[in-house]
Protein backbone atom coordinates (compact mmCIF):
# COMPACT_ATOMS: atom_id res chain seq x y z
CA UNK A 1 0.00 0.00 0.00
CA UNK A 2 1.20 3.47 -0.84
CA UNK A 3 0.08 6.69 0.83
CA UNK A 4 -0.22 9.88 -1.22
CA UNK A 5 -1.59 13.37 -0.94
CA UNK A 6 -3.26 15.24 -3.77
CA UNK A 7 -4.05 18.95 -3.70
CA UNK A 8 -7.48 19.87 -5.06
CA UNK A 9 -7.00 22.23 -7.98
CA UNK A 10 -9.13 25.28 -7.24
CA UNK A 11 -7.51 28.37 -8.80
CA UNK A 12 -10.46 30.69 -8.11
CA UNK A 13 -10.88 29.58 -4.46
CA UNK A 14 -14.40 28.36 -5.19
CA UNK A 15 -16.50 26.58 -2.61
CA UNK A 16 -16.68 22.84 -3.14
CA UNK A 17 -17.88 19.67 -1.47
CA UNK A 18 -15.93 16.40 -1.50
CA UNK A 19 -17.89 13.32 -0.58
CA UNK A 20 -18.29 9.57 -0.93
CA UNK A 21 -21.24 7.67 -2.32
CA UNK A 22 -22.10 4.14 -3.42
CA UNK A 23 -24.02 4.10 -6.69
CA UNK A 24 -23.83 5.35 -10.29
CA UNK A 25 -27.03 7.38 -9.92
CA UNK A 26 -25.22 9.72 -7.52
CA UNK A 27 -24.56 12.22 -10.32
CA UNK A 28 -28.24 12.57 -11.23
CA UNK A 29 -29.52 12.53 -7.65
CA UNK A 30 -27.03 15.12 -6.36
CA UNK A 31 -27.76 17.29 -9.42
CA UNK A 32 -31.50 17.13 -8.65
CA UNK A 33 -30.93 17.82 -4.94
CA UNK A 34 -28.95 20.97 -5.76
CA UNK A 35 -31.34 22.46 -8.34
CA UNK A 36 -34.35 21.69 -6.14
CA UNK A 37 -32.68 23.47 -3.21
CA UNK A 38 -31.18 26.46 -5.07
CA UNK A 39 -33.05 27.21 -8.33
CA UNK A 40 -30.61 28.64 -10.88
CA UNK A 41 -27.62 27.13 -9.05
CA UNK A 42 -24.27 27.25 -10.86
CA UNK A 43 -22.31 24.06 -10.21
CA UNK A 44 -20.42 21.12 -11.64
CA UNK A 45 -20.36 17.61 -10.20
CA UNK A 46 -18.12 14.66 -11.01
CA UNK A 47 -18.31 11.13 -9.60
CA UNK A 48 -15.68 8.38 -9.76
CA UNK A 49 -17.46 5.19 -10.77
CA UNK A 50 -15.87 2.21 -8.96
CA UNK A 51 -16.98 -0.77 -11.07
CA UNK A 52 -17.80 -1.75 -14.65
CA UNK A 53 -16.29 0.95 -16.90
CA UNK A 54 -14.83 2.93 -13.94
CA UNK A 55 -15.49 6.27 -15.64
CA UNK A 56 -15.72 9.75 -14.18
CA UNK A 57 -19.42 10.55 -14.52
CA UNK A 58 -20.45 14.23 -14.53
CA UNK A 59 -23.25 16.77 -14.70
CA UNK A 60 -23.97 20.37 -13.77
CA UNK A 61 -25.17 23.73 -14.98
CA UNK A 62 -21.88 25.55 -15.64
CA UNK A 63 -19.33 24.22 -18.15
CA UNK A 64 -16.28 25.66 -16.37
CA UNK A 65 -17.35 24.16 -13.03
CA UNK A 66 -18.12 20.82 -14.68
CA UNK A 67 -14.63 20.77 -16.21
CA UNK A 68 -13.01 21.66 -12.87
CA UNK A 69 -14.94 18.86 -11.13
CA UNK A 70 -14.06 16.33 -13.88
CA UNK A 71 -10.36 17.24 -13.80
CA UNK A 72 -10.13 16.92 -10.00
CA UNK A 73 -12.20 13.73 -9.85
CA UNK A 74 -10.02 12.04 -12.47
CA UNK A 75 -6.87 13.15 -10.63
CA UNK A 76 -8.30 11.62 -7.42
CA UNK A 77 -9.58 8.43 -9.11
CA UNK A 78 -10.81 7.24 -5.71
CA UNK A 79 -13.76 4.88 -6.07
CA UNK A 80 -17.19 6.35 -5.43
CA UNK A 81 -15.87 9.77 -4.49
CA UNK A 82 -17.58 12.90 -5.82
CA UNK A 83 -16.86 16.62 -6.04
CA UNK A 84 -19.27 19.50 -6.42
CA UNK A 85 -17.83 22.92 -7.35
CA UNK A 86 -20.19 25.90 -7.01
CA UNK A 87 -20.50 29.61 -7.78
CA UNK A 88 -22.68 32.30 -6.22
CA UNK A 89 -23.71 30.06 -3.33
CA UNK A 90 -22.15 28.40 -0.31
CA UNK A 91 -21.99 24.75 0.77
CA UNK A 92 -24.32 25.62 3.66
CA UNK A 93 -27.03 26.26 1.03
CA UNK A 94 -26.95 22.68 -0.32
CA UNK A 95 -25.07 20.50 2.17
CA UNK A 96 -28.10 19.05 3.96
CA UNK A 97 -29.84 18.33 0.66
CA UNK A 98 -26.77 16.41 -0.53
CA UNK A 99 -26.45 14.54 2.79
CA UNK A 100 -30.06 13.36 2.37
CA UNK A 101 -29.39 11.82 -1.06
CA UNK A 102 -29.83 8.11 -0.21
CA UNK A 103 -26.60 6.93 -1.79
CA UNK A 104 -24.35 9.57 -0.20
CA UNK A 105 -22.40 7.90 2.60
CA UNK A 106 -19.96 10.60 3.75
CA UNK A 107 -18.91 14.21 3.32
CA UNK A 108 -15.16 14.75 3.70
CA UNK A 109 -15.23 18.53 3.48
CA UNK A 110 -17.21 21.54 2.32
CA UNK A 111 -14.88 24.51 1.91
CA UNK A 112 -13.16 27.11 -0.23
CA UNK A 113 -9.86 26.56 1.62
CA UNK A 114 -6.85 24.89 0.03
CA UNK A 115 -7.40 21.13 0.45
CA UNK A 116 -5.05 18.19 0.32
CA UNK A 117 -6.67 14.77 0.04
CA UNK A 118 -4.90 11.93 1.85
CA UNK A 119 -5.10 8.81 -0.32
CA UNK A 120 -4.18 5.15 0.08
CA UNK A 121 -3.40 3.27 -3.12
CA UNK A 122 -3.37 -0.51 -3.45
CA UNK A 123 -3.21 -2.82 -6.46
CA UNK A 124 -7.02 -2.65 -6.58
CA UNK A 125 -7.47 1.12 -6.49
CA UNK A 126 -7.53 4.24 -4.35
CA UNK A 127 -9.33 5.31 -1.20
CA UNK A 128 -9.71 8.69 0.48
CA UNK A 129 -8.50 8.43 4.07
CA UNK A 130 -9.24 12.04 4.93
CA UNK A 131 -8.52 15.65 4.02
CA UNK A 132 -6.35 18.49 5.18
CA UNK A 133 -8.79 21.43 5.01
CA UNK A 134 -7.01 24.77 5.29
CA UNK A 135 -4.28 25.46 7.81
CA UNK A 136 -3.35 24.67 11.44
CA UNK A 137 -4.75 26.87 14.23
CA UNK A 138 -2.58 29.86 15.15
CA UNK A 139 -4.21 30.77 18.45
CA UNK A 140 -7.46 31.16 20.40
CA UNK A 141 -9.88 33.97 19.54
CA UNK A 142 -9.98 37.07 21.72
CA UNK A 143 -13.01 39.17 22.64
CA UNK A 144 -12.22 41.39 19.64
CA UNK A 145 -12.05 38.31 17.38
CA UNK A 146 -15.47 37.18 18.64
CA UNK A 147 -16.96 40.55 17.72
CA UNK A 148 -15.35 40.39 14.25
CA UNK A 149 -16.76 36.86 13.71
CA UNK A 150 -20.24 37.90 14.75
CA UNK A 151 -20.06 41.04 12.62
CA UNK A 152 -18.95 39.07 9.57
CA UNK A 153 -21.83 36.57 9.87
CA UNK A 154 -24.31 39.45 10.07
CA UNK A 155 -22.66 41.29 7.18
CA UNK A 156 -23.09 38.29 4.85
CA UNK A 157 -26.67 37.70 6.03
CA UNK A 158 -26.30 34.45 8.00
CA UNK A 159 -27.23 35.99 11.37
CA UNK A 160 -29.41 38.89 12.41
Amino acid sequence: MEFKTMRIENPDELNFILGHSHFIKTVEDVHEAIVCTVPGAKFGIAFCEASMECLVRYSGTDEDLIELARKNAFALSAGHSFLVFMKDMFPINILNSIKFVPEVTRIFCATANPVEVVLAETEQGRAILGVVDGFASKGIESGEDIEKRKGFLRMIGYKQ
